[in-house]
């Protein structure tokens, strides 16, 4: 456990803004690929730390703080949305693909642009368990667990997503 760690849960507030701007980045760009929605990637964002600092007591050192933190975030995104009861058939592009961090990845700027375009694109279901498989790195059996679905059905879902991905970046 790093020691700016240790100072936040002892109440430092200060040691916490370090928290705060060192995983912000990558923890709205988890939100946003999961909600696709940039209003409310910033909502869920701000519960995801607004949450950590309430649980930070929890937090044991067994991992690295930004897992728990991820694991954290991906669970308040789909609590949020199993409780909102909303289940849109399609979601709306991200409206500023440009927001979502990048390390790299994709052969360019442009193909990433168009990937995540399309990661919005696709319906929730499929959108939600292609990040959390092949972005994330969750096997079916956690996702199935996280959503509440079969494995079978996270396979199937995950099998649809890169097939409409495909479709829509003519691959």
């Amino acid at each position: 456990m790093t020691e700016v760690v240790r100072r936040a849960q002892q109440g430092d507030q200060s040691a916490f803004h370090e928290l705060y701007r060192e995983h912000v980045g990558r923890t709205y760009a988890l939100c946003l690929r999961l909600t696709g929605s940039a209003a409310e990637a910033e909502e869920r964002t701000q519960d995801v730390f607004v949450q950590a600092w309430r649980k930070l007591a929890s937090f044991r050192g067994e991992s690295a703080f930004s897992s728990w933190l991820h694991r954290l975030a991906v669970n308040l995104v789909l609590m949020e949305r199993r409780s909102a009861g909303r289940r849109w058939a399609r979601v709306a592009a991200v409206e500023d693909p440009g927001a979502l961090e990048r390390g790299g990845e994709g052969p360019s700027p442009v193909w990433g642009l168009d990937l995540e375009r399309a990661v919005a694109a696709l319906p929730e279901g499929a959108r939600q368990v292609f990040v959390l498989h092949d972005v994330e790195g969750y096997r079916h059996q956690e996702i199935a667990e996280l959503l509440g679905i079969a494995a079978g059905t996270s396979k199937a879902q995950l099998f649809r997503a890169r097939r409409l991905l495909r479709e829509m970046l003519d691959l």
